[in-house]
């Protein structure tokens, strides 16, 4: 089939998640046509530079500004507002390219990314939605959860996002019961250096930072006893305890599996590495995003990690001297999830 496969730039979890779907479909003989923005657009045609049946097309996003780990609504909101006629005049004329419209898609799969949804939409094509999130609107939740204020903007929020989907396929470490109709409970999609990585855990801590905006983290980290392997903060070298480390996939996943414990947020993606290799994970998400709680909940409340709406050096030091055992949770490869994907590709195209 001709496939438009949209990805939102705005955090790498749905890249690298993308990536795995894209390189199965190009397997299969299908024709994609990417649409991304952000780091999200050079890391993909990187990915499939040279390869057959692939095509990828840039547009604008939009992003979050962060700092000390919160979200900062009013600089995001001004931000946007400021690049706002640029970024529209840049997607309509892609959505005019002569070569995106020779591909003429016979589906559009969007990972939580608007524009090749309303680009379905507007050509009467099924959408298929492959994301974490839509777990918020389309399950029902515990009411602890559901009687929160943030919850419900966040629930708005997500409905509001690809309504009136073909299907959702929702990537999952938690199972919720589900309340919507075309909707699929899918275990995570794992890169596979994740899938290939042997747990040996060692001594040292991964800490994951989404942002270089929060100085305070090393002096944080410098307080507590252990040694800590540190990514995201921009910056190398050794300080005390802290070693900065450089971007570098191999080098984290080898982090990530002999490390006896993980610190970051709430991002789905790093928590659910860290639950399928077996990793204790404790996750402080990012203020102002509340599916990054979400995710953080679950993962304390089926015994995976801790979590906390903020650095708390007493519960980082009380979590690192009694780790959880990280049992009850069946390690899957991506062999379900992918074929759900070929399963509803090969209906829709037997309907054509």
């Amino acid at each position: 089939m001709r496939i438009l496969y949209g990805v939102v730039g705005e955090g790498m979890g749905h890249a690298t998640r993308s990536r795995v779907v894209i390189d199965h479909l190009l397997r299969a003989g299908h024709v994609i046509a990417v649409v991304a923005s952000d780091r999200a657009y050079p890391f993909l045609c990187k990915a499939f530079e040279g390869r057959a049946g692939f095509s990828a097309f840039e547009i604008h996003g939009l992003h979050l500004d962060y700092k000390d780990n919160i979200l900062s609504v009013g600089r995001s909101v001004v931000s946007n507002l400021g690049e706002a006629p640029e970024g529209l005049a840049h997607n309509i004329a892609t959505a005019l390219n002569p070569a995106l419209r020779a591909l003429d898609p016979q589906v559009v799969v969007s990972d939580f990314e608007s524009w090749s949804y309303y680009y379905g939409l507007n050509r009467f094509l099924p959408v298929i939605s492959i994301d974490n999130m839509q777990v918020i609107n389309r399950c029902e939740h515990p009411p602890a959860i559901t009687r929160d204020p943030s919850f419900q903007l966040a629930k708005a929020a997500v409905k509001v996002k690809l309504p009136g989907a073909h299907h959702y396929l929702v990537t999952t470490f938690f199972y919720p019961p589900v309340r919507k109709e075309r909707t699929t409970l899918v275990p995570p999609i794992l890169r596979p250096a994740i899938l290939a990585a042997k747990r040996e855990p060692k001594e040292h801590v991964l800490v994951y930072q989404t942002g270089k905006n929060n100085p305070g983290l090393v002096p944080f980290l410098q307080r507590l006893p252990g040694t800590f392997r540190v990514y995201g903060l921009g910056r190398e070298g050794e300080e005390g305890n802290v070693s900065l480390r450089p971007f570098s996939e191999q080098g984290f996943v080898d982090d990530l599996r002999t490390a006896k414990a993980a610190v970051a947020g709430g991002g789905f993606s790093l928590m659910s590495e860290c639950v399928h290799l077996g990793v204790p994970m404790f996750s402080v998400p990012i203020d102002g995003q509340y599916e990054q709680e979400l995710n953080a909940r679950y993962l304390a409340e089926l015994g995976y990690g801790r979590w906390s709406p903020v650095f708390d050096e007493d519960k980082v030091a009380d979590f690192l001297a009694d780790l959880p055992s990280q049992t009850g949770y069946a390690p899957q490869d991506n062999s379900r999830t992918l074929g759900a994907v070929d399963e509803l590709l090969a209906a829709l195209l037997g309907a054509l």
